[in-house]
C-alpha cells in the first residue's frame, strides 16, 4: 500500500471459543458494482453485503474508487465483525468513488485476524487492483513457494493473496488486465469466484468447476456481481444471468458486459463442473437462485425425499433454525404430518456472542436457541437439520426437546453423513472430528439420544439441484480436483 491509498480502520476483539462448534462454516460472500453514471457505491455495496452476511460474519471490507479521479487511488475499509459493526454512516460518506468491491468473510481455524479481511488491494507498476475472494485453492503451496523465490514478500496467510499476486505479476506481461486473469487462472487449482477492481474495469471470474456462485445483476446504469442472488434484490437490481464456470466477464461502460471463456477452459471440458452442494442444503440464503436453481425449493424437495425414504410416525415436523425449516415444511407436505414451529431463535447472538466456558452452567445452544414447550410437550417429535458435523449440537438439541416433554424426538438430515474432510471452501473438518466417521447410523443415534435416526440418501443429491453437476466429496472422498497430500486449511486459508 502507498499514501494514494487511505486505509480507515478498525478492529472489534475476537473472543474466545472454549470448543469448536458443531455448525458448517461459508467461507465468504463478494459484492462488486459499477456505476456507469458516476454515482457513489459504498452504501450499496454496504447494502449487498448486509444481504450475504450469512456467508460470513467474522471479517468484512469495502474498497472503491472514482474512476474519474486520479487514477489508481483507492479508498478502503475493513476490519473484523459483522457489517453493521465495521461500518458506520461517516465511514460511507468518506468513501467517494464509483467502482467498488466488498466481501464479508468466515476463516477456518487460525486466520481470524484483521491482516487477512477483504478485499486485498494491490498497488504495483501497471497500478492498483482490489480483489475478492470466494473459496479456496488446493495449490497455494506450491503457488506461494513460487512467489517468494521471486522476491514476493506477504502480508498475509490467505490463498487471496496468492492469487493477486499472480494476476498483478501476469498483468505486467499481457495486453489488459482480463488477460492477466486468464493467465493467473491456469495455474489456480480449487474453487474461486473473483471480483476485481482495477482502475476502469470491474471483472468478475468463476473457476472452471464452478464450486461457488456468481451472479450478474443490473440498476439502471450499474452493473452488479454478488454471490447470490439475494444481494441483487436487496438492491432492488434485476438479475441478468450466472457467471458461467469457467467465465470471465469485464464491465466497462464502452462496452458493458464482455463474456469470455475460451483463454482459461477448454470447450471439451465445459461439462465437467461440480457446484457444491451445500450452497443449496445450507450456505444460500433460501430466497436466492443459483445457476438457475432455487434453493427454497431444492430444500423443499430434500425434506419431501426424508419423508419418501425414511417415514416415521409422528405427530409434529419442526426445523432447527434456519436451514432446516424449510426441509422441514418438505417432509410436512410430503408426510402429511403438521408442521411446526419448535425453537426460538435469538437473533441478535452475533459473532461478539461471548462463549459461555464449559465450567459455566449456561450453553450456547440454549442461549440460540429455546423449546417452545407448548408446541412440543406430549407429542412425537420429528426434528429436521441440515447436517450433524461433530453431534455435540444435535445431542443437546435432541435433549432440550426431551426436557420440554417430547415424548419421542426422531432426527432427519436433509444431507448424507459427512465421512470426508472439504478443501474446497466449506469448514468440515479432519475426519477424526467427525461424528460419522468409523460408526454406523445406529450408534450415531445412540451418541445423540434420538429415538431415530436418517440421512438423505446420497443418489437423491443430484435431485436437489435438477440435474446440475455437484461436488460430492466431503460424503464419498471422490473431489472432482485432487486434494492437497496434506491439509494446509489451516496454514493457508481462504
Amino acid at each position: 500500500m502507498n499514501q494514494d491509498q487511505t486505509e480507515m480502520t478498525r478492529d472489534l476483539p475476537v473472543h474466545e471459543q472454549t470448543e469448536p462448534e458443531d455448525v458448517l462454516r461459508e467461507e465468504c460472500g463478494v459484492f462488486g458494482i459499477y456505476d456507469f453514471s458516476g454515482e457513489d457505491v459504498a452504501s450499496t455495496i454496504y447494502y449487498g453485503l448486509f444481504a450475504l452476511q450469512h456467508r460470513g460474519q467474522e471479517s468484512c471490507g469495502i474498497a472503491v474508487s472514482d474512476t474519474k479521479g486520479p487514477k489508481g487511488k483507492v479508498l478502503s475499509h475493513k476490519g473484523m465483525g459483522l457489517v453493521n459493526e465495521v461500518f458506520t454512516g461517516d465511514h460511507l460518506s468518506q468513501m467517494k468513488g464509483d467502482i467498488g468491491v466488498g466481501h464479508v468473510r468466515y476463516s477456518t481455524a487460525g486466520g481470524s485476524t484483521r491482516e487477512n479481511a477483504q478485499p486485498l488491494v494491490l498497488n504495483y507498476i501497471k497500478g492498483t487492483l482490489a480483489l475478492a475472494h470466494n473459496g479456496n485453492l488446493v495449490n497455494t503451496p506450491q503457488l506461494r513457494r513460487e512467489l517468494e523465490l521471486g522476491g514476493s514478500i506477504f502480508q498475509t496467510t490467505i490463498d487471496t493473496e496468492v492469487i493477486a499476486y499472480h494476476i498483478a505479476r501476469e498483468r505486467v506481461r499481457t495486453r489488459n488486465v482480463e488477460e492477466a486473469v486468464a493467465n493467473a487462472m491456469k495455474k489456480l487449482k480449487g474453487a474461486y469466484s473473483l471480483i476485481i477492481m482495477s482502475p476502469r474495469k470491474l471483472i468478475g471470474a468463476r473457476d472452471p468447476y464452478g464450486f461457488r456462485p456468481l451472479c450478474i445483476g443490473r440498476r439502471e446504469n450499474a452493473y452488479i456481481l454478488a454471490s447470490e442472488t439475494c444481494a441483487l434484490d436487496t438492491i432492488g437490481a434485476e438479475f441478468i444471468r450466472d457467471v458461467e464456470p469457467g467465465e470471465i466477464v469485464t464491465i466497462t461502460p464502452g462496452e458493458g458486459i464482455k463474456s469470455d471463456r475460451s483463454m482459461c477452459f477448454p470447450p471439451e471440458k465445459q461439462d465437467q463442473t461440480a457446484r457444491c452442494v451445500f450452497e443449496y442444503i445450507y450456505f444460500g440464503r433460501a430466497d436466492s437462485r443459483l445457476d438457475g436453481v432455487g434453493v427454497y425449493e431444492s430444500r423443499i424437495r430434500a425434506g419431501r425425499f426424508l419423508a419418501k425414504d425414511s417415514p416415521v410416525d409422528a405427530d409434529i415436523v419442526v426445523g432447527v433454525p434456519e436451514s432446516g425449516n424449510v426441509a422441514a415444511l418438505g417432509f410436512s407436505l410430503e408426510s402429511g404430518i403438521p408442521y411446526g414451529m419448535a425453537f426460538m431463535k435469538n437473533s441478535y447472538v452475533g459473532r461478539t456472542f461471548i462463549k459461555p466456558k464449559q465450567s459455566s452452567r449456561e450453553s450456547s445452544v440454549r442461549v440460540k436457541l429455546n423449546v417452545l414447550r407448548d408446541a412440543v410437550e406430549g407429542k412425537r417429535v420429528i426434528m429436521i437439520d441440515d447436517s450433524i458435523v461433530r453431534g455435540t449440537t444435535s445431542d443437546r438439541i435432541v435433549r432440550m426437546l426431551r426436557d420440554a416433554g417430547a415424548k419421542e424426538v426422531h432426527m432427519r438430515v436433509s444431507s448424507p453423513p459427512f465421512l470426508y474432510p472439504c478443501y474446497f471452501g466449506t469448514d468440515v473438518p479432519a475426519r477424526e472430528q467427525l461424528i460419522a466417521y468409523n460408526r454406523e447410523i445406529e450408534d450415531i443415534r445412540q451418541i445423540i439420544g434420538a429415538d431415530s435416526l436418517a440421512y438423505l440418501r446420497l443418489e437423491r443429491l443430484p435431485e436437489l439441484t435438477l440435474g446440475l453437476p455437484i461436488c460430492n466429496g466431503c460424503f464419498t472422498g471422490n473431489y472432482p480436483i485432487e486434494p492437497p497430500s496434506e491439509d494446509i486449511r489451516g496454514e493457508y486459508e481462504k
